[in-house]
């Protein structure tokens, strides 16, 4: 564990850290088995990223996706999205022969995760068999002593997905009411009826965190660490309410009181009814904040860094009914604040965050993100309204920022710009004092900036190092379908813009040479 003692351990980025990355999901990399993995291609690009002097790689929500694919609605905080398991690492382990993997064909641009889910549960299906009978007689130890070491959350995780299989995929609420309810006679009778299934969930959780820990080492190895992401809420269909009620404001039937959102404001006259359970404060404070801490720690396992999203939630919420039909009826409700990061910095050293703290900031946010001296996020997509004060302007930042050129919910750059007003258009290219320039112009021109600003950390999603337009789009909120599908082809990455990418980094002052050593990372252990 860090010491609290020293301040450098406290935040990510001390006094003069200048560093630069991407932003990129793993089911963007290419692969021939239809979604990107944590296999070769993942190495590969880590290799990439280390050559253009790049320090930082950032994921989306890395937990098990449910409706929509949406990375924001696992269906765990603890588990791992099993699709990301490499069928070239199971070939490599013995589970699988390379004729198991053969004779499909998947979209190279774009996941069809039917497909690809059909795909991938047939081959683990194999190596679950493979490895029941004999096969990779070396792994049986390292399972073993990752059913025991994960236990605290992998047991109940099991069973769930179990179940949920069982009944065909419904949200827990719908099954019968001693499991909604947890009686214990009939979670017993479950885990006796469904051994042999909890069992294989358990193992591709296993082959995930396996391939995860190579893949870590391997950036480290290369000088590239990890910023992962952590939604502030969780699914209502999830392992996570499921397993631990008391810690939502939940009815007698067990559905969710109250449910998560944002009020109106200027880009939306309802507001934004999202539909997660919000959490029991009270209940959660007299654990010591545990569950909570243990969800950081288990993402801390697997990277360096965590964006902590929609950060207002940790200074308030906003509380709507359940089954109001907008968010208009909701009211801000107070959240854990200042005592919940001093237990996390008790327990886990370095506060290793980034806050996102987009939307609706007041005060009183601003003022927990800098006490506890968590970087802020700033985006330039939304900084030319032609307002100089605007705090998404670069000469607004200071130095503990981590600025984007746009993150998963934006346009691509160049899309962003061809959508752009005119009178917007004009006020980019104002701010950079040059004339009026072309689309293909605009991603370079953002970057740049970012680049350049006094922000510790600058970002960019590869789809704008690429120069792509909106057809490269990861994701438009408020669609409910064709988010959350892009994905990239060797063919597309250019060694012109990674050497661009290159020569601006060094020239911005923020190639890894030199740069001042970050905190030590915290312990992975979980608390007794």
């Amino acid at each position: 564990m860090s010491d609290n003692s020293n301040p450098t351990t406290r935040i990510p980025f001390p006094p003069g850290y200048r560093a630069s990355g991407v932003l990129l999901h793993v089911t963007s990399l290419p692969s021939p088995y239809g979604i990107g993995d944590l296999g070769s291609a993942a190495l590969t690009w880590i290799d990439r990223l280390q050559e253009a002097g790049q320090s930082w790689w950032q994921v989306l929500p890395l937990g098990p996706t449910g409706y929509g694919n949406s990375p924001y609605q696992s269906l765990s905080s603890f588990a791992g999205n099993w699709l990301l398991i490499s069928p070239d690492g199971l070939i490599s382990d013995g589970l699988l022969r390379a004729s198991d993997a053969a004779g499909q064909s998947f979209p190279e641009t774009a996941v069809d995760y039917d497909a690809v889910t059909s795909f991938k549960h047939r081959l683990l299906e194999t190596a679950w068999t493979n490895f029941s009978a004999g096969a990779a007689r070396d792994l049986k130890p390292a399972f073993d002593q990752f059913r025991n070491e994960q236990a605290h959350w992998l047991d109940e995780y099991a069973l769930f997905r179990a179940l949920k299989a069982k009944y065909h995929g419904v949200c827990y609420l719908d099954w019968p009411g001693d499991l909604v309810r947890r009686s214990s006679a009939a979670l017993a009778q479950a885990r006796r009826d469904l051994a042999s299934q909890i069992d294989r969930v358990r193992f591709a959780q296993f082959l995930l965190f396996r391939q995860g820990e190579r893949l870590k080492e391997h950036a480290h190895a290369k000088g590239v660490r990890l910023i992962g992401d952590l939604p502030f809420f969780v699914s209502p269909d999830s392992s996570d309410v499921w397993a631990n009620p008391e810690l939502f404001l939940l009815n007698e039937q067990g559905r969710p009181g109250f449910v998560g959102g944002v009020p109106p404001d200027y880009f939306s006259s309802e507001g934004q009814l999202w539909g997660n359970p919000v959490y029991d404060w009270e209940v959660i404070r007299r654990t010591g904040y545990r569950w909570c801490i243990d969800r950081m720690r288990a993402l801390l396992a697997h990277v360096d860094l965590i964006r902590l999203d929609h950060f207002r939630g940790f200074a308030a919420a906003w509380h709507i009914p359940a089954g109001a039909p907008n968010a208009r009826s909701g009211q801000w409700v107070p959240g854990p604040g200042a005592e919940f990061f001093s237990a996390v910095q008790r327990d886990l050293g370095a506060l290793s965050f980034i806050a996102e703290d987009l939307g609706l900031i007041t005060p009183d946010v601003r003022a927990l993100r800098d006490q506890f001296q968590v970087p802020g996020t700033r985006v330039l997509q939304f900084a030319f309204d032609g307002h100089p004060d605007n705090p998404y302007l670069p000469h607004n930042y200071v130095s503990n920022t981590v600025v984007y050129t746009g993150t998963h919910d934006n346009n691509t750059t160049r899309g962003w710009f061809e959508e752009l007003p005119d009178d917007q258009q004009q006020n980019l290219w104002h701010y950079l004092k040059r004339p009026k320039g072309d689309p293909g112009e605009a991603a370079p021109a953002l970057m740049h900036l970012a680049w350049s600003s006094e922000a510790a950390l600058a970002l960019a999603p590869l789809q704008d190092v690429l120069n792509l337009g909106a057809d490269a789009r990861m994701n438009v909120p408020g669609r409910l379908e064709g988010n959350w599908r892009w994905r990239y082809t060797e063919d597309m990455l250019s060694a012109a813009a990674f050497q661009w990418l290159r020569d601006l980094t060094i020239t911005s002052n923020r190639s890894p040479v030199a740069q001042p050593k970050l905190f030590s990372p915290p312990t992975t252990e979980v608390t007794p």
